[in-house]
C-alpha cells in the first residue's frame, strides 16, 4: 500500500487512518532521503519534522491558513504534501523546486524564507492583516526552531505579539540543534522545560505502578538523563515550566512528542480554538529515520549528494583543500603565539571551519548562536577592549549585521576581521543564500578594506595583514568549495596592490587587461584564449583587493596603451569591484573603455551549477569575449 502518490493536496490527508499516516511518514522520509542523496540539500532537519508536517496539514489547510517555516530549509515534507510531489526530484536543480519556501512557487507558501528568525515577525504581519481585512477563521502558524527563536529578531517579535493580535500560533520545534549545538541561556531554558515534562511523566508512572515499578523506572530515568538526581531536576526545572512565555502574554502548551501525530493534532486543535496567542513546544529528533543523520545531525544539516547505504559523499578532487579549512587551520596556527585572537561564530563553527579552533582554543572562541547582529557588535566590543576578534560568518548572513559594521566597528576605527565564507553564488541554495552583495554593501564604508584570495597562500597572508591592522574592519571573502593545495607562487600580497598572473602575446601588443577578483584562473584563461584566437593579446591581473583597488597599476596600464579593461567578479555588478575600477580610470586622459561583468541587478535563482547560472545570465567567458570584441570594434570605429 502506497499513500504518498495519492496525496495531491492537504485535504487528502484528513481521511487517513493512523496506520496510513504511519505509512505516509515512512514514505515521506524515503522520498526525502532518496532525493537529497541525488540532489544534495538539507537532510537532518527535514527528516525530523515529518510527523509535525503531517499533523499541521491535518488541522490547518493552506493556502487559506498560513504556515510559515522559519529558515524553511525543513519544508521538504511540506512541499511533498502541498501539490509538488511530482516535481520533487527537481529539488535545487536548474528550473526545479527551490530548497526553501518560495511565494512564487506555490500559493501554499505564504512567506518565503532562508535566514533564521524572521518567521514570527512575518506571521505577526499576516495575522494583523487578517485581523483587519481577512477571513476571521484564517489561522497563521509560525514554525520555528529552538536555535532560531534565540535570534534577536524573533525575540523582538515575541515582545510584540500580545499588542498585535490575539490569534497567532507559534510552534517551537525543539530538537536541541541548529547547524551546530545551540548555545545560550534561552536554549538551556528550553532544555529544562523538556526535562521538567519528562520528570512529570516519570513521576506519574511511578505513582501508577506503585513501589514494585519504582526501581525499574528509576534506572530507566537515570540512564536516559545521565544520572541526574530526581531532587535536582525537581528543584531546578519543575516550577519554571511555563513562566517564560506566559509572562509576555502568550499561552504555553507542551512539551509534546513531535513524532506523535495524534498528540500533535490535539495540541493544534486546542491552539486553533484559543482566544490568546499560543506557543506549542514540541520535541523532535533531528535526522530521524536515517541512522547516520540521527547520530551526527550536525554533519547532515546540509549535504552534497551521497550514497545512502554508506553515508559517504563524493570525495573532493585530489590535492585540494576547502577554503574554510585553510582559514581555520591558519587561525589555529596564529593562536599558538597570539592569545589576543578571539574567534566568533553565529551557530556555525563547523560550517566556517572553526571546529578545531573551538576545540583547541576554547578560551579564545565564542558561539553567540544565530545572532549575527550581536556577533558583529560583540566583536567591536572585543576590539575596543584590546583583543583581535575574527568574525567568521557566511557572506549572505553578514547582510544582517551591516549596521554593526558601520556604526560599531568602522565609525570607531576598530580592527575587526570579517572572514566571509561562501562568498559568491551557491547554486543549490539560490537567492536566499548567494553571497553576492557583500562587496557592494561594504565598499562605501570609509576606511574598511575588502580582499579576496586567489590561492590558499594568499588567504593566509591576507589573514596576517588583517590581524595586524587594528585600525579598520578588514573583510576577506572566499567561496564555498575547494582550492588546489599547491599553486604557482605569486608575489607576496601587499595591502591594496594587485598582481599580474599571466600574459597572452600577439604580434602587436596587449590590448586588453583582464582584472579578476579571487580564484578565477579558469575563467580568465578561457577568456584570454578566445581573445587570442581573434588576434588580441591580454594581461590577466588578480586584483586581490576590491577596496582599496590598485589605482596605481590601473593608471600605469592605461598609460602603456591598454585599450580596454575587463572586470569579472563573483558578486553583483552594481557598486562592486568593477565599479571601483571604473572610478579609478574615470579621469584618465586616454579614456580607456571598461567592461564590467558580475551578477546582474536581479535576484539570482537556484541552479544545478555555477555554469548553469553563468549561461542563464550571459556571463560565460564566451559572452565576455563577445562584449569585449564589440566594445573594441566600437572604439576603433570612433
Amino acid at each position: 500500500m502506497h499513500i504518498l502518490p495519492h496525496i495531491h493536496a492537504p485535504s487528502d490527508l484528513k481521511s487517513l487512518s493512523p496506520k496510513e499516516l504511519s505509512i505516509l511518514a515512512t514514505e515521506l522520509r524515503t522520498e526525502i532521503l532518496q532525493t537529497v542523496s541525488k540532489q544534495g540539500g538539507h537532510l537532518a532537519s527535514n527528516l525530523g519534522v515529518v510527523e509535525l508536517t503531517i499533523a499541521l496539514l491535518r488541522v490547518f489547510t493552506p493556502p487559506k491558513d498560513k504556515l510559515l517555516f522559519d529558515v524553511s530549509h525543513q519544508s521538504y515534507a511540506y512541499k511533498l504534501l502541498t501539490g509538488r510531489a511530482n516535481r520533487f526530484q527537481t529539488l535545487r536543480a536548474t528550473d526545479g523546486l527551490a530548497g526553501f519556501q518560495k511565494r512564487s512557487e506555490s500559493p501554499c507558501d505564504a512567506f518565503g524564507s532562508g535566514h533564521a528568525g524572521n518567521t514570527i515577525s512575518a506571521a505577526l504581519g499576516l495575522a494583523a492583516a487578517r485581523d483587519r481585512i481577512g477571513s476571521p477563521d484564517e489561522q497563521v502558524v509560525a514554525i520555528i526552531g529552538d536555535a532560531s527563536i534565540c535570534n534577536g529578531i524573533a525575540l523582538e517579535a515575541l515582545n510584540n505579539v500580545r499588542e498585535t493580535t490575539r490569534r497567532l500560533i507559534i510552534v517551537l520545534n525543539d530538537n536541541r540543534m541548529s547547524i551546530d549545538r545551540p548555545t545560550g541561556a534561552l536554549s538551556r531554558t528550553f532544555s529544562r522545560m523538556l526535562l521538567s515534562a519528562r520528570y512529570n511523566r516519570w513521576k506519574r508512572n511511578i505513582e501508577t505502578l506503585g513501589l514494585r515499578g519504582i526501581k525499574r523506572l528509576r534506572m530507566i530515568w537515570l540512564r536516559e538523563h545521565y544520572h541526574m538526581l530526581e531532587s535536582r531536576i525537581k528543584s531546578l526545572f519543575l516550577h519554571r515550566r511555563n513562566t517564560l512565555f506566559e509572562e509576555i502574554g502568550i499561552r504555553y502548551l507542551g512539551p509534546y512528542d513531535g513524532h506523535n501525530i495524534a498528540q500533535l493534532e490535539r495540541a493544534f486543535v486546542t491552539a486553533r480554538d484559543s482566544d490568546l496567542p499560543v506557543l506549542i513546544h514540541i520535541s523532535t529528533k533531528k535526522g530521524k529515520g536515517y541512522e547516520p543523520a540521527e547520530s551526527h545531525p550536525e554533519s547532515w544539516h546540509s549535504t552534497s549528494p551521497f550514497n545512502i547505504e554508506t553515508g559517504h559523499g563524493k570525495p573532493p578532487p585530489p590535492n585540494t583543500v576547502s577554503w574554510s579549512k585553510v582559514f581555520g587551520d591558519h587561525l589555529c596556527l596564529r593562536a599558538q603565539s597570539d592569545s589576543r585572537l578571539f574567534a566568533i561564530t553565529a551557530g556555525m563553527a563547523s560550517g566556517t571551519g572553526l571546529s578545531q579552533f573551538a576545540q583547541d582554543y576554547r578560551q579564545q572562541f565564542h558561539d553567540v548562536g544565530i545572532c549575527e547582529e550581536h556577533q558583529m557588535i560583540f566583536a567591536a566590543g572585543l576590539a575596543a577592549g584590546g583583543l583581535r576578534p575574527i568574525v567568521a560568518v557566511y557572506s549572505t548572513f553578514l547582510q544582517r549585521a551591516i549596521d554593526g559594521v558601520i556604526h560599531d566597528a568602522a565609525l570607531q576605527h576598530l580592527g575587526v576581521v570579517l572572514a566571509l565564507d561562501r562568498a559568491g553564488v551557491v547554486p543549490g541554495d539560490g537567492a536566499t543564500h548567494h553571497g553576492i552583495f557583500d562587496i557592494a554593501l561594504l565598499r562605501p564604508i570609509p576606511s574598511l578594506a575588502i580582499a579576496q584570495p586567489r590561492t590558499p597562500a594568499d588567504l593566509r597572508t591576507m589573514l596576517d595583514l588583517a590581524i595586524a591592522d587594528a585600525t579598520r574592519p578588514f573583510a576577506i571573502r572566499y567561496p564555498r568549495g575547494c582550492t588546489p593545495k599547491e599553486l604557482p607562487v605569486d608575489p607576496p600580497v601587499q595591502f591594496g596592490r594587485a598582481a599580474e598572473v599571466s600574459r597572452t602575446q600577439t604580434a602587436d601588443r596587449h590590448s586588453v587587461a583582464i582584472w579578476t577578483l579571487g580564484p578565477e584562473d579558469a575563467y580568465a584563461y578561457s577568456l584570454a584564449g578566445i581573445l587570442l584566437r581573434h588576434g588580441i593579446g591580454s594581461i590577466h591581473v588578480d586584483a586581490r583587493f576590491a577596496k582599496p583597488v590598485d589605482a596605481t597599476l590601473l593608471r600605469k596600464q592605461a598609460d602603456e596603451g591598454i585599450q580596454l579593461f575587463f572586470t569579472w567578479e563573483d558578486a553583483v555588478r552594481t557598486g562592486g569591484f568593477g565599479s571601483a575600477v571604473q572610478e579609478a580610470l574615470a579621469n584618465h586622459p586616454a579614456h580607456p573603455h571598461v567592461v564590467n561583468f558580475g551578477w546582474p541587478d536581479t535576484f539570482v535563482q537556484h541552479a544545478s551549477s555555477r555554469n548553469d547560472l553563468l549561461r542563464r545570465h550571459n556571463l560565460t567567458p564566451e559572452d565576455a569575449a563577445a562584449a569585449i570584441l564589440s566594445a573594441l570594434n566600437h572604439q576603433n570605429e570612433n
